[in-house]
């Protein structure tokens, strides 16, 4: 299933970085036995609901002055963010004054501004939150009366009506005038993606643990075992936070499902200190009954996880992810946006990445698999 794959994205980004600060880790141990960490549970819980509020009473700045304000080099947004709830209900209300066709890529997408300059783009029924990728909120759009008066002639080109729906297929490398995106009857259910500020250009690059994408053709990581100590010795990740980066992605990418991670930005001449950045989600949340291992490769090949995120994911198990991720969603305008049987393979999958963590740390030693954020790995 792809409904609303990014808005979910956001969240289970949102509920792992959230547990930051929460059920810190003694020697394995899980357990929030203690009353503070009760309280410190429960705090955290309510956090998560994160209400769309229609305006910003303590400050005269717009809610996308505040959003460009807040990217910097690690995080797109910070851990406390009291106006998120207001950037949101302007993302999933705010009026459209232009939409035109989205930006090169392989899925259909519309590029909006919405009123005050704010770039969006719009994506059919699509969903996570490591503070690393750019905010996310489900939103209907009328597409007769709000997207094709205000299209360009580029856009407004591919709309159709098929039956009683309007339809428009955009401009991208799978866009197909027999494959529309089609609303029921004028409205379209997606999702909209704040655009990063101008001042932060991306920089792409090919993933280590990429595929070929060629039948009978493997990658040098689905062959090589030992491909992880060839991948410590080129830069970026030969020193620096981007290795870790890339394991905790492959962590979040292994949690939706997604195994198309075949390239990532991070932001310019940042040599390899930004984070990486998690823009390309649009192949997750497929069946939720695969699992696919392989997305796994860089944490077991490489044997390496931050101490941050390995305490993030005992906290949430035991179904707490599952019950976080639908506190973080609850308040969407396009609730409910994951499914039960989604949402039992996430909390799964989390086993899954706890018993490949356990398999190295049996192997190598907890000294040498869990490592500190603000350690250097040029020693590796």
């Amino acid at each position: 299933m792809k409904l609303k794959q990014r808005v979910v994205l956001l969240a289970i980004l949102l509920v792992i970085f959230i547990f930051t600060k929460v059920f810190l880790i003694d020697n394995l141990d899980t357990s929030a036995a203690n009353r503070e960490d009760q309280r410190a549970f429960h705090r955290m819980m309510a956090g998560l609901r994160v209400e769309l509020v229609p305006k910003l009473d303590h400050t005269l700045q717009s809610p996308w002055e505040i959003a460009a304000q807040w990217v910097v080099p690690r995080e797109v947004y910070p851990e406390e963010t009291p106006e998120l709830g207001a950037i949101l209900h302007a993302m999933a209300t705010k009026k459209i004054i232009k939409a035109d066709v989205g930006y090169k890529g392989t899925q259909l997408k519309a590029l909006l501004i919405l009123e005050g300059g704010q770039k969006v783009v719009f994506k059919p029924k699509r969903i996570l939150g490591f503070r690393r990728a750019p905010l996310v909120v489900g939103r209907f759009v009328n597409l007769r009366t709000e997207i094709k008066p205000v299209a360009t002639e580029q856009l407004l080109s591919t709309f159709l009506t098929v039956g009683n729906n309007t339809c428009f297929y955009g401009k991208c490398y799978y866009c197909r005038e027999t494959e529309p995106a089609c609303a029921d009857g004028d409205t379209m259910e997606g999702s909209v993606t704040l655009w990063l500020p101008d001042v932060w250009p991306l920089q792409k690059h090919r993933h280590p643990w990429g595929r070929t994408y060629r039948e009978g053709k493997l990658a040098r990581w689905e062959y090589d075992e030992s491909y992880c100590d060839a991948v410590k010795k080129t830069s970026p990740y030969d020193s620096g936070p981007r290795l870790l980066d890339i394991i905790d992605t492959a962590v979040f990418d292994y949690l939706i499902g997604n195994a198309d991670r075949h390239h990532y930005e991070s932001f310019q001449d940042d040599e390899g200190a930004s984070m990486l950045i998690l823009l390309d989600n649009a192949k997750s949340f497929g069946n939720p009954s695969l699992d696919e291992r392989s997305i796994l490769a860089p944490l077991y090949q490489c044997c390496i996880i931050r101490v941050s995120t390995w305490n993030r994911l005992n906290s949430l198990k035991n179904g707490v992810l599952k019950s976080a991720l639908k506190s973080a969603m609850a308040h969407d305008p396009i609730s409910p946006v994951l499914s039960d049987p989604h949402l039992d393979a996430v909390d799964q999958r989390l086993l899954s990445i706890l018993a490949t963590v356990k398999q190295c740390t049996d192997q190598f030693g907890m000294d040498t698999v869990l490592v500190e954020d603000r350690m250097p790995l040029s020693h590796l």
